[in-house]
């Protein structure tokens, strides 16, 4: 959501800029006029065609920013609906949370049995080898004795 608000603070930055540039060119192109209510006008320095284009490309920019707008504060969520939304993903985490803490446990428990089957062996292993040993010095010590 922090997101789309500031994309949205960038489009209505944007048609701020835009329609800053619009009064300044009007200001630029616009032909003077006098406050007395003769209604003259003064000449026009500019080609009429282009101040043409420059209302076109303006109108254009200014109307697509505004749908740009309207998009983005559309696509906010509701007061209400947020909170709605955010108890039920919580919900959601909570469980797959719980799901995972128990998959682990049994990842545990298993781990630990085959610990414990390990040691045993190892056990096994070194009582077989110690008992190797005697029966190998007995027979050693047998043998010199011959």
């Amino acid at each position: 959501m922090a997101d789309r608000l500031s994309q949205l603070q960038d489009a209505v930055n944007q048609q701020a800029e835009n329609l800053y540039n619009s009064i300044g060119c009007l200001f630029n192109s616009a032909p003077p006029c006098s406050f007395d209510k003769s209604g003259k006008t003064p000449s026009q320095n500019e080609n009429p065609d282009d101040m043409m284009e420059h209302k076109r490309v303006f109108a254009t920019v200014i109307a697509r920013n505004a749908k740009d707008i309207d998009a983005l504060i559309e696509s906010l969520p509701s007061e209400d609906s947020s909170a709605e939304l955010q108890t039920a993903s919580m919900r959601i985490l909570e469980q797959e949370g719980e799901e995972a803490a128990q998959r682990l446990q049994r990842g545990i428990d298993r781990g630990d049995k085959l610990l414990e089957e390990i040691n045993r062996a190892l056990t096994e292993i070194a009582t077989t080898q110690l008992a190797i040993n005697r029966i190998t010095e007995a027979s050693q010590g047998d043998a010199i004795k011959i």
